[in-house]
């Protein structure tokens, strides 16, 4: 037989603790709650844009565009978030209409390739030629000529391998005095938070360590000079590219970025080649300044309701229109030729009777005078008269008024009588 102890009472361990009296705290078998996490740039551009949708890359040609009309608010934030305006412009019912023709692409490549055959000799030729007279001639003896391989797996891939090429030209020149050759390199550069990949035609090593952009297209230079508005269009594309080489060659001592370009086209009506340097140093400045204001795209996003979406596949174009006009837009008829939404902001402009859409001199030249229907009445004298643009106005409305009335005045001059034909 087993005999237990008898029982010993407890020691008294204080009072005694119970749940329902509160001296005894519930416990949960739900973790605690965490509080509410903030949202990112990130997840605030990817509902603009639709959760669903990937955002639109940006390119060279988007970015020399966001150059070019710097106080546009609307493409910023579109571009920053990655939006597809050309889908958007057409649930919008104004789809955009401009763009290279087949011809003109195929044009296009046949020139590059031709200035580009035969290892880049003639392209060398042209950059030694106008950048570089002092240098040895590529081809020479002294200064080999190299064109590396850049191919790679995916944009990553082939930016690193870009960076690599970089490097190795950049080493070969200082040691033997050899020029490179890039062709279609890829560079990557930060815009609002996300990386970039751009593609210049080509960049070119000198055997002293600068990095030289050319850019190659098929519009003609007549007799040594091109059209304006095109050469101004390359050269804010040349200084997307030259930016992104900036950010690689801070890392490679010797290496310089030179902030002059070579542009290459066609001469005069024929398929040869020909050159000119173009400095890109203003369209450099601008363009960062509009970068930098890109990558604070958080600030246009935080003053948008909550809920907004540009995305067409779940938003109606009514929906859409308003969304599209929460933002701010900056309307110029040269908007035409480098954004997809300029038709709908176009009509929007015209239906506010915004000056804008009469271009930016006008509109410079108006000052405080921001509709066409304050300008008209500023001409007919009933403007402000302490403002000296509508005191202007309504002057050059006078003095035509007087130009009119004093050439109905004159007597007709009579038409001379043509003699008839001996024949």
């Amino acid at each position: 037989m087993i005999h237990h102890p008898p029982a010993r009472p407890f020691p008294a361990l204080g009072p005694r603790l119970s749940v329902a009296d509160g001296t005894l705290p519930r416990v949960s078998s739900y973790p605690p709650s965490s509080p509410a996490q903030p949202t990112t740039l990130r997840q605030r551009l990817a509902g603009l844009r639709g959760p669903a949708v990937p955002p639109r890359p940006l390119d060279a040609r988007a970015l020399a565009a966001l150059a070019a009309n710097p106080g546009c608010g609307r493409r910023a934030l579109l571009d920053g978030a990655g939006v597809d305006k050309t889908a958007l412009a057409s649930a919008l019912g104004s789809p955009a209409s401009f763009g290279q023709s087949q011809f003109a692409i195929i044009r296009g490549n046949s020139f590059e390739a031709k200035v580009k055959g035969d290892g880049g000799a003639e392209l060398l030729r042209l950059v030694h030629a106008h950048l570089a007279p002092a240098a040895e001639p590529p081809g020479s003896p002294g200064a080999g000529a190299r064109v590396p391989d850049l191919t790679a797996a995916g944009p990553e891939g082939r930016a690193a391998r870009t960076a690599l090429a970089l490097r190795e030209a950049t080493a070969a020149g200082r040691d033997s005095g050899a020029w490179t050759l890039l062709d279609h390199p890829m560079l990557a550069l930060e815009v609002a938070g996300s990386p970039a990949y751009l593609e210049p035609d080509a960049v070119v090593v000198h055997p002293d360590g600068r990095w030289t952009v050319v850019e190659i297209k098929s519009f003609p230079m007549i007799d040594g000079a091109a059209d304006a508005a095109k050469v101004g269009a390359a050269a804010r594309q040349a200084a997307v590219y030259v930016l992104a080489l900036e950010k690689t060659a801070a890392k490679l001592p010797g290496a310089e970025v030179g902030h002059t370009v070579l542009l290459v086209c066609p001469k005069d009506f024929s398929n040869l080649p020909t050159a000119s340097p173009v400095d890109i140093r203003r369209e450099r400045s601008v363009t960062r300044r509009q970068l930098d204001r890109l990558t604070r795209v958080e600030e246009l996003a935080a003053a948008l309701p909550e809920g907004l979406s540009f995305d067409p596949a779940t938003r109606t174009a009514e929906e859409l229109a308003v969304a599209v006009s929460a933002v701010d837009a900056a309307y110029a008829p040269e908007c035409l030729a480098a954004c997809e939404l300029a038709f709908h902001c176009r009509d929007r402009a015209r239906a506010a009777d915004q000056v804008t859409a009469l271009g930016r001199s006008v509109r410079g030249e108006l000052g405080a005078l921001t509709t066409v229907e304050a300008a008209l009445a500023a001409a007919a004298g009933a403007g402000c008269a302490e403002d000296p643009t509508a005191a202007a106005l309504h002057r050059a409305a006078r003095l035509r008024a007087e130009a009119l009335e004093l050439a109905a005045a004159r007597p007709p001059h009579p038409v001379p009588e043509t003699p008839a034909c001996p024949c």
